[in-house]
């Protein structure tokens, strides 16, 4: 069946090395002849037909044979350029052979591996039960157990009348003003385009970023693949040719692709919802093609790794239906900033840049040292006999503030405990210890169970977890910011979690297997594999000192790891905006999106990006691509912060100690790093040592250095020492 996809990534000029080299060249012969597959990588085709390219010298004439099958006359030229492709249809599920013949001698060859449209490729065994969603989404009733649906096509445009007064934009905005989300209906400001109508009299005009003038129709596409729900807009008029891979900016693409990645943190068992990113339409204008898919939202799915699946699949389908992407610029916050960091260094190629904003490095190290440990502190502060001040408890925290620790301490669910599930999954599915033993557990290790493995004691997902030797408000303690009773006092309560994400009296000891795991297969942001080549621009509006828990020391401790692990953190900038409202409160109140706060500085991002990578695009001189992304920044891209007056402060060292945005907004940490913890807070398990009491003295007692001790009959927490099985992960495109 046919199905059309939406994720929205883009392979462009640099994306295609990195994404098509390693797997997709052919050997090529004394003849010249080499064939490499443009679409995906040749080991992870998919649905059916895959899109080729043959570079061929002016000597002879050639056979093309797939499987046997003579294909010559699918190779036609590309437009222009050059190129040479072919869109090979009737692969077979497995191992397919394509070589190149001239007199009957192999001159090319390249072997390529197709996978149901449904997957799984490189994520193992699909999860179930599963729930599909398609009706919610506005595509009908699946099809199949694998949620198959009807590729719906819509169109809808802007309008240059007023239609606040029509009914159904009225309930959309309420949706979006209340929940930040829609299902599916019409953005504030426009109407629906029912095409063989002819075009209504009230049709806006838009200029794209090449100059083009166009109509202001938007084209939006739904369909389902590797069981996840995708969309993918672009501008489009009904009746105009669309873009090809031979024809490719046709209509009104300007041949850049952004692909959104959505927030949150929970486990799937269901297809989930499409979100509404209203400041899309900002992009959509210009020409951009946007795309997500639920997959690429951790609210439906914190599987990063099913995630970079469903790029990859998506993208090969864009791919082979419109054409290869200049550029792919990937667009996330919070949860989303996650897979993007998580993506680009687990499987490199799939995005050529990345905008994380609000950003965490991972979603390992959020659940253990912000989840797990705020939730922890907060039940020690409450069943402590010390008092303990706001001023204390942040300290102890690490954070600007408790608020912000405190905020996350409220949700100690999240990730951690297995009936986090979403509302949309019955209760009668759901894990329960006594009633239902078998049912699904919502924890974010058990979401991940093909990347951790079984724990056979409990027959659940291994868990990396692990506070033992932690020595929770050690630097408040030595500052003299609490005293030496708190000190014992906190560190006797804090306890952990156990399998089931209730709270247990002693220490979390992780899993080795499953520590190991998280470091070599790239559950933790260690900075390795391809994230020191692919350019970074990072950005947040400063709320260190409210409550919320999207603290800028996020950022900061990603950029420590890209140095500990390549020496260098030349391919991320870090920019921040004043304190205000957040990014989407914005997006979703703003009563016209495409012109509001956020949508202009989502296009200066994202023009800030093209320039640099378009540079990187043009650069010859030799080098590695690591090489390339940190000297061909242009100077416009730089750190950066904007003063509340509306002053631009940018250029290397602000975010320095003693540097002006440093002063402006200053980061601080997390309870791992107040519990004197390495900056990068990336240590899973420490390495211990005996408790020395010079560490403690004068200011503690005998008694008290007894009872400490006492908490920590192995040790503590060496932070001179790289933690157990930490590494840098250095693997890419891992299967499972």
């Amino acid at each position: 069946m046919f199905r059309e996809i939406i994720q929205c990534v883009s392979l462009g000029s640099l994306a295609a090395l990195a994404y098509s080299h390693d797997a997709a060249v052919a050997g090529s012969a004394s003849g010249g002849f080499e064939l490499r597959v443009v679409s995906s990588r040749a080991e992870a085709v998919s649905g059916g037909d895959v899109l080729v390219q043959l570079d061929a010298p002016n000597c002879c004439n050639w056979v093309a044979q797939l499987d046997g099958r003579d294909v010559t006359t699918s190779f036609r030229p590309a437009g222009d350029t050059g190129k040479v492709l072919a869109l090979l249809s009737g692969l077979n599920i497995g191992s397919n052979s394509l070589e190149i013949r001239v007199r009957g001698e192999i001159e090319a060859r390249l072997d390529i591996v197709n996978y149901p449209m449904a997957g799984p490729i490189f994520s193992g065994a699909h999860q179930t039960p599963f729930l599909c969603q398609t009706v919610f989404n506005g595509m009908g009733r699946a099809l199949d157990a694998d949620c198959n649906a009807k590729t719906v096509v819509q169109y809808y445009y802007k309008s240059t009348k007023p239609v606040h007064d029509d009914p159904i934009n009225r309930q959309v905005n309420l949706l979006r003003a209340e929940f930040g989300k829609i299902p599916f209906g019409l953005p504030a400001g426009f109407k629906v385009y029912k095409p063989g109508r002819g075009l209504p009299s009230d049709v806006a005009q838009t200029t794209m970023s090449d100059g083009r003038v166009v109509p202001f129709i938007v084209r939006r596409e739904l369909g389902v693949i590797n069981r996840a729900v995708y969309e993918i807009r672009f501008l489009h008029q009904p009746g105009e040719p669309l873009p090809t891979p031979w024809h490719r900016l046709q209509g009104g693409w300007n041949g850049q692709l952004m692909y959104i990645f959505g927030g949150g943190l929970r486990a799937a068992y269901h297809q989930g919802n499409l979100y509404d990113w209203a400041s899309d339409h900002a992009l959509i204008a210009q020409g951009y093609a946007t795309a997500t898919s639920t997959f690429n939202t951790f609210f439906n799915n914190s599987n990063d790794v099913v995630s970079a699946e469903t790029v990859s699949m998506v993208k090969e389908h864009f791919i082979k239906r419109y054409g290869v992407p200049t550029h792919t610029i990937g667009w996330g916050g919070s949860g989303g900033a996650m897979q993007l960091y998580l993506i680009a260094q687990n499987y490199p190629g799939l995005l050529d840049g990345i905008i994380p904003y609000i950003s965490y490095p991972d979603a390992l190290t959020f659940a253990q040292s912000i989840v797990g440990d705020c939730s922890l502190l907060s039940r020690a502060f409450d069943h402590s006999q010390q008092a303990f001040t706001e001023e204390q408890k942040s300290a102890i925290s690490g954070f600007a503030t408790w608020r912000s620790c405190g905020s996350v301490a409220r949700q100690p669910e999240i990730g951690i405990s297995p009936h986090n599930c979403a509302p949309d999954i019955p209760e009668g599915m759901i894990y329960d210890r006594l009633h239902r033993p078998h049912g699904v557990r919502c924890d974010m290790f058990d979401n991940e169970i093909n990347v951790y493995g079984h724990d056979p004691k409990t027959g659940f997902a291994r868990r990396p977890l692990d506070n033992v030797g932690v020595q929770y408000g050690l630097t408040a303690f030595k500052e003299g910011k609490i005293g030496a009773e708190q000190f014992v006092s906190l560190n006797e309560q804090m306890g952990g979690y156990d399998a089931d994400g209730n709270w247990v009296s002693g220490r979390m000891d992780g899993d080795p297997d499953a520590i190991r795991r998280a470091y070599l297969q790239g559950q933790i942001l260690t900075g390795g594999g391809g994230l020191g080549a692919i350019p970074i621009i990072d950005w947040r509006s400063y709320s260190d000192d409210a409550a919320g828990g999207h603290d800028s020391f996020e950022s900061f401790a990603t950029r420590a790891r890209l140095t500990a692990a390549n020496g260098t953190s030349a391919n991320q900038v870090i920019q921040i905006l004043p304190r205000g409202a957040t990014y989407d409160q914005e997006i979703y109140l703003d009563p016209d999106p495409a012109t509001s706060f956020s949508a202009r500085r989502e296009l200066d991002l994202v023009r800030q990006m093209r320039q640099w990578l378009d540079n990187m695009a043009t650069d010859t001189r030799p080098g590695s691509l690591s090489e390339k992304v940190a000297r061909d920044r242009p100077s416009e891209v730089s750190d950066a912060c904007w003063a509340t007056s509306g002053e631009r402060i940018a250029g290397d060292g602000v975010f320095d100690h003693l540097g002006r945005c440093s002063q402006l907004y200053p980061h601080y940490g997390s309870p791992r790093t107040a519990a004197g913890g390495a900056f990068t807070d990336d240590v899973l398990k420490c390495t211990l040592r005996p408790i020395k009491e010079g560490d403690y003295s004068p200011s503690m007692t005998a008694e008290q250095l007894q009872r400490l001790r006492t908490a920590f009959p192995a040790g503590v927490c060496d932070s001179t020492r790289p933690g157990i099985g930490q590494e840098v992960t250095r693997a890419t495109w891992q299967r499972f």
